[in-house]
């Protein structure tokens, strides 16, 4: 989904599951917290009412014969989830119209209705060019209340969502975003080429490198990116940066250090990518051509042969997918063999960040769907259809529905143990479309490495300063 990562990470989206005895808990955050506080009703701007926190029925004071007002993200993994959870709304309350409207830039469509006063009830803030946290977090719930309530299965929300789950949506102190998707980062490549070829996805960055003469050989080329998706590469950088000089590099990205850029990791990482581009590893054209194009020449075309992305991978190239291409996901490259976290580390993060704004005009309503969301026949059929967990334990069966991207994430998370990370300085500040022209440029060949190093640091200096 462009966390995002259509999906940019910065998120375009912005894969995992049965993670309760995988280890998920301690890297995503402390246990989820019980706290109860007002929720929203559906009777205008910040109303609020005690709900009864005992009734399993209407714990939000959804009113009969309202309507309900969503955005939600076009990207990796489509609407339709949305639209299925209204379903069962309509089913336990009666003459409920609904409106899910799709969008792939949040922030276009909706920064004037928020400026006006008039947002819509739910709001799935995702996407390259979602809106920054910072920006409008005093016009967003808190959403605390949610956890607090019973799933239409009967089931109290907070023990049945994965640990971390309210700390990947904590901004300002507050839990403002109900994270949906469970997502991976990886570097996607297809096990069935890479076995007929006896390739190894690489562990280090002169293992990639060589990889790329291999791949030159066959007439093939290492890396492809479309337009807009050009900062998958930015994602894949930051990672591989992360597992080979720690975590303080995640800290200095939150608090917006002005030099944090330079930090001497992540330009080893930028050297090699600039080398990369220099060889010619890089399918040419990618700053002119849409990115699900650009992928395809990777899943379908197999003219590239390795891709950074979420774990929505699946899903968004499911029809342009090469029959018996066996999507895999292996860890990110380190810059060294010994990096002060393992090559096994990955980047995890909860993601489709639904939030109810307190301008609202069915908050109520809004709530309702997320707690259909929350609910076990919604999640599931989300997974079965999309290849991908939700923050739903066991939204996705033993047998993964048969995919094996979904059984890779399985082995990373296992392989992982406690060294996953995650980040959310993106969303923080939302560095926006010039991130992806700076990332555009620099994969083009027209940009060197002090060149983006510049153009990123002046785009989040920029980006903080907006925000304070």
């Amino acid at each position: 989904m462009m966390k995002t990562q259509g999906k940019t990470q910065v998120a375009r989206r912005d894969v995992l599951r049965g993670m309760a005895a995988l280890g998920v808990a301690a890297p995503l955050g402390a246990a989820l917290a019980s706290c109860s506080s007002g929720g929203s009703g559906g009777t205008g701007a910040s109303a609020t009412q005690s709900a009864d926190l005992d009734s399993s029925t209407n714990p939000f004071g959804l009113k009969a014969g309202t309507s309900i007002e969503a955005y939600v993200y076009q990207g990796g993994y489509g609407t339709q989830y949305v639209n299925r959870a209204v379903k069962d709304v309509q089913k336990h309350f009666k003459g409920i119209k609904a409106k899910v409207a799709p969008t792939t830039n949040i922030a276009q469509a909706l920064q004037p209705r928020f400026v006006a006063g008039n947002p819509p009830d739910l709001v799935d803030n995702a996407g390259a060019n979602q809106i920054p946290f910072a920006s409008v977090l005093d016009q967003l719930e808190e959403l605390d209340f949610m956890l607090d309530v019973k799933n239409y299965q009967g089931e109290k929300i907070s023990d049945i969502i994965y640990p971390g789950v309210k700390e990947a949506g904590m901004y300002g102190g507050k839990f403002v975003a109900m994270n949906y998707v469970l997502t991976i980062y990886a570097l996607w490549y297809s096990a069935s080429l890479f076995d007929k070829e006896g390739w190894q996805p690489p562990k280090t960055w002169d293992d990639a490198l060589d990889l790329g003469a291999k791949a030159k050989a066959k007439g093939k080329y290492l890396f492809v990116f479309g337009k807009e998706s050009a900062s998958y590469y930015q994602t894949l950088a930051l990672n591989s940066a992360i597992k080979e000089g720690g975590k303080d590099l995640i800290d200095r990205l939150s608090n917006a250090d002005p030099d944090v850029w330079s930090d001497s990791h992540l330009q080893d990482v930028f050297k090699v990518l600039e080398e990369m581009v220099k060889r010619g590893y890089f399918v040419p054209g990618g700053a002119g051509t849409q990115f699900t194009k650009a992928q395809a020449k990777w899943s379908n075309d197999e003219l590239a042969i390795m891709y950074p992305s979420g774990s929505w991978i699946q899903n968004e190239m499911k029809d342009a997918t090469k029959a018996g291409f066996e999507m895999t996901g292996a860890p990110e490259p380190t810059m060294t063999s010994s990096p002060k976290m393992t090559y096994a580390a990955v980047r995890s993060s909860a993601g489709e960040a639904f939030t109810i704004p307190t301008h609202a005009k069915n908050a109520a309503g809004g709530k309702e769907v997320l707690r259909a969301m929350l609910s076990r026949d919604t999640a599931e059929h989300f997974s079965k259809t999309t290849l991908a967990p939700t923050v739903v334990k066991g939204s996705v069966p033993s047998d993964a529905f048969g995919s094996s991207a979904l059984k890779s994430v399985i082995a990373m998370i296992e392989g992982a143990g406690t060294n996953v990370f995650n980040y959310t300085f993106d969303q923080k500040y939302g560095l926006g479309s010039q991130e992806l022209v700076a990332w555009d440029g620099f994969l083009s060949g027209q940009l060197d490495a002090k060149g983006l190093t510049k153009q990123l640091q002046d785009l989040l200096n920029k980006a903080a300063k907006s925000v304070k």
